[in-house]
């Protein structure tokens, strides 16, 4: 009859008791291994600056208008350490021309504005009526307020930057045109109505 030593059931125990235990820190080893590769390299993502345009456009609007002229206003916002220049805009609706009011035999006119629209270093530049803003010279279609049209701005280093801008009604005082200045095609009001701001 074959008898089995305590001392061999003993030495058996032991080894399998240790294979354990070394699994176990093997798993918790790599578990460890894993949770600190995850916080030292954390998944990729787009930066604010790379996903920012060439500049901001805060509180942009156009003026409702059935048919002829009209225009869009905001404020350009420029954060970079450059000054930035604004030379062409466009729209699918109408025709653009970037204007300013200037004076002109004693009255002031609108005009188109030569040289485009510069935006200082870290400053901010105002479209707004009786000032520098973005004409739509003949709009294809009735821009009604609550319309959404889609902009976009040419820099002068050839970069360009969509923006939206909510169409809303308002009324006041009137502009001239500037004769000899991208006058309006015929049959289009050569004042159109402007005012310093939307109607509430």
């Amino acid at each position: 009859m074959r008898t089995t030593s305590p001392f061999g059931s003993r030495r058996r125990s032991a080894v399998v008791l240790a294979t354990a235990a070394a699994l176990v820190a093997v798993g918790a080893a790599g578990c460890g291994s894993s949770d600190g590769s995850s916080t030292a390299q954390p998944s990729p993502s787009v930066s604010a600056s790379a996903a920012a345009g060439v500049v901001t456009i805060r509180d942009p609007w156009v003026k409702a208008a059935d048919k002829g002229m009209t225009a869009a206003f905001g404020t350009l916002v420029n954060d970079s350490d450059t000054d930035v220049t604004v030379t062409g805009v466009a729209t699918s609706v109408s025709s653009m021309e970037l204007h300013e009011m200037a004076m002109k035999d004693g009255k002031m006119v609108m005009q188109q504005k030569q040289g485009g629209i510069v935006i200082k270093a870290k400053s901010t530049h105002p479209l707004e009526p009786g000032g520098d803003h973005l004409m739509l010279m003949d709009v294809k279609q009735p821009v009604r307020a609550g319309d959404e049209l889609t902009f976009t701005l040419t820099f002068a280093d050839g970069k360009t930057q969509q923006f939206s801008a909510v169409a809303k009604p308002f009324t006041g005082a009137q502009e001239s045109y500037a004769p000899g200045s991208g006058e309006p095609m015929p049959g289009m009001s050569a004042t159109p109505e402007m005012s310093m701001s939307p109607a509430s």
